[in-house]
């Protein structure tokens, strides 16, 4: 036994999955082969004596044939003979061996069938997680082109719910092949009983299959569920878009409609399902019935009498076969629902790869070309339309290249295409050497700060520290509350726009590549920040001199530096040559440069002290602050925010941003069961209950009518009235049916109401919430809640609580059946319960726990998806696609722990509740034996017959309880988010707000102060303003001095701790939320754009006329790009707008502004992913259409801001110098000091 507890468990089937690799004793194998196999022999040995000694009584010793074991299993009473005689001739040992024999086979069955469901969970449980795994490494594998089709939303279904009914499928798909098997066996028995009229039973079961083959093909419908995770998953991902621009309204809508959608197809699959359950739970009924076994049987020949013996051997036949049959319909129903997420998988597996030889590789040389491409062109899909064409060039090893061009000229592409990101249609490119990706939007992940920049390297101090000096984050370190090993949250909400590209930048440059590949970092940092990184990393003197470079940039200062310059021009390099050729030529590009060369010098720092560089990058608005309070920059307060958060944790605690799904503990809570039941409804609750009944009492009437029957004793060798007897019992037959399929509907359309309502109170309950909710709670856990859990509480609890009433139901008639035969066997009735409610108790507990256990470690997978997903081609450019896969894999085999001893314990439940069952078995079996004198055949029959089924009964209600006990975890989990804090409401009823509010403009900020929670420093404290209708306002300040605390207070995303804004005379704070973010106007420093068409990005809420929408496009310089666009408005856009380039997203978004039209506008450097040209146009628009409007810009670049009328120069939440750009200038303050580092004084 002790060789046997300390098996490894190394299966070379699973060979990737770390859960069967330990050198640590299996608890759950030692358990399975104790347990589950040598105690419940011990009931065998014990009952083995019998046995011999029935094999020495026999006249022919030494074997038992087939059919006696029949006889057995089914107990056939002796009933031809008379009574008195029978009496005589029976002796009361064979009554007790049979009964002894009847609980053998019972106990043998039971051991068996687990050991064979154990198997089955296990081999289906591998297949899960392999298949989990396959899809994740298919993840890193596919094209872009291929990325766009399959979106985050499907992919997680595929993981959530497809792994799962392949699972399913596994375990059930055995009952299809081995039912056939069960039923000629079964009609072989009944063809010995009642010979040839055994053949009419066919009839119902031929008649049935097909009906529920169909049945089953027409049920699946995925596609809604799909399209719901997806566009969660893009609310989630621009949740902040959504509060600003206050359309969670016009989301909302978009979510109900795809939502009522999936419920109508589960409506219409429920519906069948109840046909399909009922027809199968009719189905002895329907074989018993004529034309079929007994009608046939009597009305063939007068002289086939019906007794108890022919009656109750078939219907003990008829039941045996009622098992399978009952299963078939969730066979049937797993092994279609299988095939479509097999076909579904097979579709996704199918999708297009990133072809290897896009880009030969090639070891690092020191001498000559290190890129090269040569007639290149190149596309995103392998049949759409080139967007490079004709591209020749060649970059000698060490060279820095920069490439230029307008928006959408073909920047990021020609970088894309030098990873092989990009379909390669003629031509050829190698790159020698390692390389390092940078892309335009920063990629971060939710780790620490320090894991981000090492990602997955070894850290080496010096170098290190030589890195982040360079990439001018050590005085971000500084700030933070645990320094590098603070948490970053997802997509770096904790951190601000230039942060996250100087980490992204750090991480590459921390690599020592040979090749770098940089999309435009420095646009989202100031100039001088820009100049020191240009200086100190990526120019002549930098860390990555010696490397080579090739920098997407809209900064003219660094072209003159640059070995060599291209131009981009529509997918063409148009001008290629060093800074001094391409000037000498005087052509394009010579001309754009002397046009803004005035500008970009001012722009430009010149060398100075270094002890005054001040790291102005978090200037940048909605960096997000990490407390639980709501978005700010990353300033001194939201730091003492986190810093008071991490007081009271250990060392390695502090720092720590996102909380953990956290799992409750014990029991569901009876206030669950209440919510579920609430929602689904009184009236469904009494229909429900009074069909259950009536249908049980139909069925006992049914049975009882049977046992009526079999005892009329034949005169002169026949039985009279078989019409009538015939009529009843189809009467009470069909009745018991109708039942079924009404309860089964009933079940079902009150688990799809209460679905409706759950769902929409827990989409309602997310977007209520403030956005310091979506800092801390990973989109993991809700998206786990809107799929898995959704999931559940669509099918699961409907379908646990129909399996658990009707065989609560169906217990409660064998109950009564066998108190009428034989009242004895209420005493041991009272000692199983006893015993079974004390199992249960302590089972229940230990599953639920285990449930949560699963459900809390299946979101970390979800979050791993997504990241993953976000930041494919730079986990590629890195070649860390080895790593990440481990990653997954190890979060996989966490959620299988849990799984894993959850359906060993079912199968512990329910061999201990087969033997109890089984007891009851032999306790009626031995009583009927006992009482043989009193008791009629036909109430023996009854009972006996009864008593077999109660195994079965007991282990499915136990198994549907802990079904139904399990997913109502699931209510608790959606109902978890009820009780975290909420925004304001969105809308005032009885509001007296005027239609056209506001009319002017004007601005007032009365002794204002804001904290990001009690008993902080004050983030904003005494300010006071009076803006003026249509004034400019620019707000500057270093790190920390909370000018974007000024915005987000307009917008109410940060209460008032004390004080009050109005606008037009108006306390912001008396309104509701819509109304006043609906009638002001930001324009973020992130573009977010949702999966849908153009106009539906502009104007979610349909209310524009379309020449209104094309006025926008032209204002905002993108109707061109829009008119040669096949559909136009209607032109689809991806998930994220992916398919769109950066500038063209911030481009709608000022579309978006002008579609508003709103009296007050903020801007959060809105232009910084744009090149100057279309800067200036920008710029020019805002200043003519916005004219008569009061804007405030939190200023990145101050050039921008020098026209203004007045600056705001804020320091540590207070405001320091207030007045215009020219008096500020004068007093040499701090403006002064920030200008003459930016080279503009």
């Amino acid at each position: 036994m002790e060789d046997l507890c300390t098996v490894s468990g190394l299966d070379p089937l699973w060979d990737w999955n770390l859960t069967w690799y330990t050198s640590q004793p299996d608890l759950t194998q030692c358990f399975q082969h104790t347990v589950l196999v040598w105690s419940p022999c011990v009931y065998l040995w014990t009952c083995s004596p019998l046995y011999l000694l029935y094999l020495q009584l026999r006249p022919h010793r030494g074997f038992i044939p087939l059919s006696k074991l029949c006889c057995s299993k089914t107990v056939r009473p002796s009933a031809d003979a008379e009574p008195g005689t029978r009496t005589q001739r029976t002796l009361m040992w064979k009554g007790f061996l049979f009964a002894s024999l009847l609980f053998l086979l019972s106990c043998l069955q039971s051991v068996l069938h687990h050991q064979y469901m154990f198997h089955c969970f296990t081999v289906g449980m591998r297949l899960k997680t392999a298949v989990m795994g396959l899809v994740y490494r298919k993840c890193l594998l596919i094209s872009s082109a291929a990325r766009q089709q399959c979106t985050l939303g499907e992919i997680i279904n595929l993981v959530s719910a497809d792994t799962q009914k392949l699972m399913d499928f596994v375990v059930y798909f055995n009952c299809i092949w081995v039912t056939p098997i069960e039923i000629t066996l079964c009609f072989y028995f009944l063809w010995q009983l009642l010979g040839p009229p055994a053949l009419a039973g066919i009839a119902a079961v031929v008649l049935i299959f097909p009906l529920n083959g169909f049945i089953a093909k027409v049920r699946i419908q995925m596609n809604f569920m799909d399209g719901r995770i997806k566009l969660m998953n893009e609310i989630l991902s621009g949740v902040k878009i959504l509060k600003f621009y206050a359309w969670e309204e016009a989301f909302l809508r978009r979510v109900g409609v795809l939502r009522d959608g999936e419920l109508h197809a589960l409506k219409k699959s429920q519906i069948l399902y109840s046909v399909s359950l009922a027809s199968f739970n009719s189905s002895s009924f329907l074989v018993s019935l004529t034309p079929s076994l007994f009608g046939v049987y009597v009305l063939t020949d007068e002289r086939n009498v019906l007794d108890a013996q022919k009656i109750f051997v078939s219907v003990a036949l008829i039941n045996i076969l009622k098992t399978p049959l009952s299963q078939l319909p969730f066979a049937m129903s797993t092994t279609m629902q299988a095939i479509v997420s097999l076909r579904r998988l097979v579709k996704f597996l199918h999708q297009d790869e990133l072809k290897p030889d896009n880009v030969e590789r090639l070891p690092h040389s020191t001498d000559g070309d290190c890129v090269v491409i040569e007639g290149g062109s190149f596309s995103w899909t392998s049949d759409g339309l080139p967007c490079l064409q004709g591209i020749n060039m060649k970059v000698k090893t060490g060279l820095l290249v920069a490439v230029v061009g307008n928006v959408g000229s073909g920047k990021s592409s020609l970088l894309s295409a030098m990873l092989g990101e990009m379909e390669r249609r003629s031509g050829f490119v190698s790159i020698k050497g390692s390389v390092a990706y940078i892309p335009q939007q920063a990629w971060i992940q939710n780790a620490s700060l320090k894991d981000n920049i090492l990602f997955g390297g070894e850290r080496k101090e010096s170098w290190y520290h030589r890195v982040l000096e360079a990439c001018a984050l050590l005085q971000d370190l500084d700030i933070l509350p645990a320094g590098d090993s603070t948490e970053i949250g997802e997509k770096g909400l904790n951190l601000s726009g230039g942060q996250k590209q100087r980490v992204s930048l750090a991480r590459a440059v921390y690599r020592k590549s040979d090749v770098y590949l940089l999309d435009d970092p420095l646009s989202a940092v100031d100039a001088h920040v820009g100049q020191h990184i240009f200086e100190r990393v990526i120019g002549p003197r930098g860390l990555l001199k010696d490397k080579t470079r090739v920098l997407v940039t809209h900064g003219l200062s660094f072209l003159s530096k640059a070995d060599l310059v291209l131009v981009m021009e529509q997918g063409q390099i148009s001008e290629m040559g060093s800074y001094m050729e391409l000037m000498d030529r005087k052509g394009a590009f010579a001309k754009f440069i002397h046009t803004f060369n005035g500008n970009q010098r001012r722009e430009s720092s010149t060398p100075r002290d270094k002890s005054k560089t001040v790291n102005l990058t978090a200037m940048l608005a909605h960096c997000l602050c990490v407390c639980m309070s709501s978005s700010c920059d990353m300033s001194s307060a939201s730091v003492q925010v986190m810093k008071a958060v991490n007081q009271d944790l250990d060392t390695e605690d502090a720092g720590k941003l996102t909380e953990a799904d956290k799992a409750h503990t014990g029991r569901v809570k009876l206030q669950m069961y209440r919510e579920y039941f609430r929602t689904v409804g009184l009236t469904f609750i009494m229909t429900i209950i009074f069909l259950c009944a009536f249908q049980q009492a139909a069925s006992l009437a049914y049975n009882y009518w049977l046992s009526l029957w079999a005892d009329e004793q034949p005169i002169n060798g026949t039985q009279s009235d078989h019409e009538l007897k015939l009529s009843v019992f189809a009467a009470l037959g069909f009745t018991q049916g109708m039942a079924m399929f009404g309860t089964t509907l009933a079940i079902a359309l009150g688990g799809i109401v209460a679905s409706h309502h759950l769902h929409a109170g827990l989409l309602l309950s997310v977007l209520h919430s403030p956005m310091s909710f979506f800092e801390v709670t990973p989109s993991g856990n809700l998206l786990n809640r809107f799929s898995k859990e959704i999931d559940a509480i669509d099918c699961m609890i409907p379908d646990g609580l129909k399996m658990m009433l009707g065989y609560l139901f169906k217990l409660l008639e064998v109950c009564i059946i066998l108190l009428l035969a034989t009242p004895f066997t209420a005493l041991v009735l009272l000692l199983i319960s006893v015993y079974v409610s004390g199992l249960q108790s302590f089972y229940v507990a230990s599953s639920c726990q285990l449930r949560r256990l699963e459900a809390v470690s299946r979101s970390p997978i979800y979050s791993h998806f997504n990241e993953t997903m976000q930041g494919t081609n730079v986990i590629r450019a890195f070649g860390e696609q080895r790593r990440f896969v481990l990653q997954a894999d190890r979060r996989i085999d966490n959620n299988q722990e849990a799984y894993f001893p959850r359906f060993v314990a079912t199968r512990w439940l329910a061999v201990n509740l087969e033997f109890l069952g089984n007891l009851l078995v032999l306790a009626a079996a031995i009583l009927s034996v006992r009482g043989r004198n009193e008791l009629t055949p036909g109430i023996v029959g009854l009972a006996v017959s009864h008593s077999l089924q109660v195994t079965g009964i007991l282990s499915w209600i136990v198994r549907s309880w802990t079904d139904v006990e399990n997913n109502i975890v699931s209510v608790e989990r959606v109902k978890e988010y009820d009780n975290t804090p909420k925004e304001a409401v969105w809308t005032l009823e009885g509001s007296l707000l005027p239609a056209a509010w506001p009319t002017s403009g004007n601005i007032q900020f009365e002794d204002y102060g804001l904290q990001y929670r009690k008993g902080l420093d004050w983030a904003l404290n005494n300010i006071s303003i009076d803006i003026q209708d249509r004034e400019k306002v620019g707000i500057v300040g270093r790190t920390g001095a909370g000018k974007s605390s000024l915005a987000l207070g307009i917008f109410r995303i940060l209460e008032a701790a004390k004080g009050q804004i109005s606008i037009d005379g108006i306390n912001i704070a008396q309104i509701g939320l819509h109304d006043l973010r609906s009638r002001i106007t930001i324009i973020p420093q992130d573009p977010v754009l949702f999966s849908g068409s153009l106009r539906m990005n502009l104007d979610p809420f349909d209310t524009c006329s379309d020449e209104d929408l094309w006025k926008a496009l032209e204002l905002a310089h993108l109707s061109s790009f829009v008119l040669a666009l096949p559909q136009k408005l209607n032109h689809q856009c991806c998930e994220g707008g992916e398919n769109l380039s950066l500038g063209q997203r911030q481009l709608l978004c000022l579309a978006r502004a002008l579609l508003r039209k709103t009296r007050i506008l903020v801007l959060d450097e809105a232009t910084a992913a744009v090149d100057l040209k279309t800067d200036q146009l920008i710029q020019s628009t805002i200043r003519a259409q916005f004219d008569d409007c009061t804007v405030l810009t939190i200023a990145h670049r101050l050039n921008t801001i020098m026209d203004y009328t007045r600056i705001i120069v804020m320091d540590h939440g207070t405001i320091a110098e207030m007045d215009s750009p020219s008096q500020l200038i004068r007093l040499q303050g701090k403006f002064y000091q920030m200008c003459l580092e930016a080279g503009l004084v």
